[in-house]
């Protein structure tokens, strides 16, 4: 279905014309087509943040009328709702707006990124690169990896998130699958499963620096190391892929076979042979590659190396974990630039211009809706309405006086709907932590075992919200292949991946609670 409309779309046919006045039939059923019929109706999300804004500004100022307040649990201090209707409000607006957008963290981290792939892209070799994998590699293999790469993807924060789904894209076109299909499927294992990793990343060190914060002021002055739920993590990776390839073959590729192809674009469907100039260019790329890995592995590897930790000799964190982005961007970049050269598609040095200046071209209404998206964000945080609601959630749930395994799962439900409007990992445990380590400490669960139950709830969600950062560039990149798809649609593809994935990390913790495994180096669910 997929080769066929892309064959239509170049050879000249129209398929919008049948299509731009009728009602899609996307195959959802039930509660999906429900959740896709009303999210459908919502209009540009550039206008649901413009609202949402407003109303996070009213909100503001009534809750500061009547004194809305909460205890924040890591100090005892109290934070209280600020009135942004009122004339430091507006200053502070009007003098950081302009900040606001130009300091969004994800914003450069998109720009900087998506400009090194375009030149991978434009050149010809991704998708070369892709096709030999695509076709020396089993099907059945390939769906897991790509939900692999893009959990492990979080060891660069955000990168996986940047760069997955359009790889997957290309490599489901060479499979000779939909490239939506692949879209969703990368955008689903970069973000369901940001918290997973193979490695040790900055999460990691993140979450841990916290945990032992509030652990430290404890009896007995416990610390949570970076590796405290690194097995755990581990054999999540494993089965977010496997769980992951499941969903892709059993709802998301066969919904996505129904969507026509309604643009124009450079990637073909191609019997996997590769011609002698795309051999040439491979191979020079393949040597760049190797030589700027070896590169970077001198830089990092040796002992006092200049992108280790200066004070601790250490990895994690470090200037290579931190400078990640720029080094992503030199890995495709450099090896694009050897590839285009061989084959012929970069003659002069103005060409690599023209081929990032092209990613930027394709990111022109990601930009526009970021401007309003940090706006957003900002407010959120200036009337500590942010706060508050997550402060009042955690102390509703521990008022409730459950424990054991039913605790569990309302801890993980509340973390996960609240980070459909939180984004801030770092920033909710902060909340969290100083509540539930104690509380649960109290029933002798360990602190490492509580910053776990978090992590599952604030990344199942990730992929399924609106109001994430980065779920304006899969609107953008499907928008490329059919602009008739609405965010509800959207929205219907990746809800089995959080329902079916969340139910399968509750099957895979409880099996470990019952199993009484080590969740991470020297750390169990229960205090020793």
């Amino acid at each position: 279905m997929a080769a066929q409309n892309e064959h239509d779309v170049q050879s000249g046919a129209d398929p919008s014309a049948n299509q731009s006045n009728e009602v899609m039939d996307t195959g959802s059923k039930g509660i999906l087509k429900w959740v896709e019929d009303m999210g459908n109706k919502l209009p540009h999300p550039f206008w649901i943040f413009v609202w949402i804004c407003i109303l996070i500004v009213v909100l503001s100022g009534i809750t500061a009328f009547f004194g809305v307040s909460a205890i924040h649990p890591d100090d005892g201090s109290l934070v209280e709702a600020q009135n942004l209707i009122s004339g430091e409000g507006l200053r502070r607006f009007l003098e950081e707006m302009v900040t606001n957008f130009a300091h969004f963290a994800p914003f450069g981290l998109v720009l900087v990124m998506l400009m090194g792939v375009s030149i991978a892209e434009r050149s010809g070799l991704l998708a070369v690169a892709l096709r030999t994998i695509a076709f020396s590699v089993p099907k059945k293999i390939v769906l897991p990896v790509i939900f692999i790469i893009g959990a492990c993807g979080n060891i660069g924060s955000d990168a996986g998130i940047v760069i997955v789904p359009p790889i997957a894209a290309l490599i489901f076109t060479q499979m000779g699958l939909h490239p939506i299909a692949g879209l969703v499927a990368g955008y689903a294992g970069a973000t369901a499963g940001f918290t997973a990793n193979f490695f040790i990343a900055g999460t990691d060190v993140l979450l841990a620096g916290i945990s032992t914060e509030i652990t430290s002021q404890m009896p007995g002055g416990m610390e949570v190391s970076a590796t405290a739920n690194w097995y755990f993590m581990i054999v999540s990776t494993i089965m977010l892929g496997f769980g992951g390839a499941f969903i892709a073959r059993k709802y998301t590729i066969p919904r996505c076979e129904k969507f026509q192809l309604l643009g124009t674009f450079d990637h073909e469907i191609t019997d996997g042979s590769l011609s002698d100039v795309e051999r040439k260019g491979l191979k020079r790329a393949g040597i760049a590659l190797l030589i700027y890995t070896i590169a970077i592995v001198l830089l990092v590897a040796p002992s006092g190396a200049p992108l280790r930790n200066q004070l601790t000799g250490g990895i994690v964190p470090s200037p290579f974990l931190r400078g990640l982005i720029p080094i992503l961007f030199f890995f495709f970049a450099i090896p694009g630039y050897f590839y285009g050269k061989a084959t012929g598609a970069i003659k002069k040095p103005n060409d690599i211009l023209k081929q990032m200046e092209h990613g930027m071209k394709e990111l022109s209404g990601y930009i526009v809706l970021m401007l309003v998206v940090a706006q957003f964000i900002n407010l959120f945080s200036w009337s500590n309405l942010d706060t508050i609601l997550a402060i009042t959630g955690a102390d509703f749930l521990k008022s409730t006086g459950l424990t054991g395994p039913v605790l569990f799962i309302l801890f993980m439900i509340l973390v996960a709907i609240l980070n459909i409007f939180l984004g801030s990992g770092s920033a909710k445990w902060a909340i969290f932590a100083p509540i539930f380590i104690p509380m649960l400490a109290q029933l002798s669960f360990s602190p490492a075992f509580v910053q776990l139950l978090y992590r599952i709830g604030d990344s199942i969600t990730n992929c399924v919200t609106p109001l994430y950062v980065y779920f304006p560039l899969l609107l953008g990149w499907v928008h490329k292949y059919n602009k008739n798809i609405g965010i509800g649609t959207i929205v219907s593809l990746l809800i089995p991946y959080a329902v079916i994935l969340f139910i399968m990390w509750v099957v895979l913790l409880f099996a470990w609670y019952i199993i009484g495994l080590p969740i991470g180096v020297g750390e169990f669910i229960y205090i020793q």
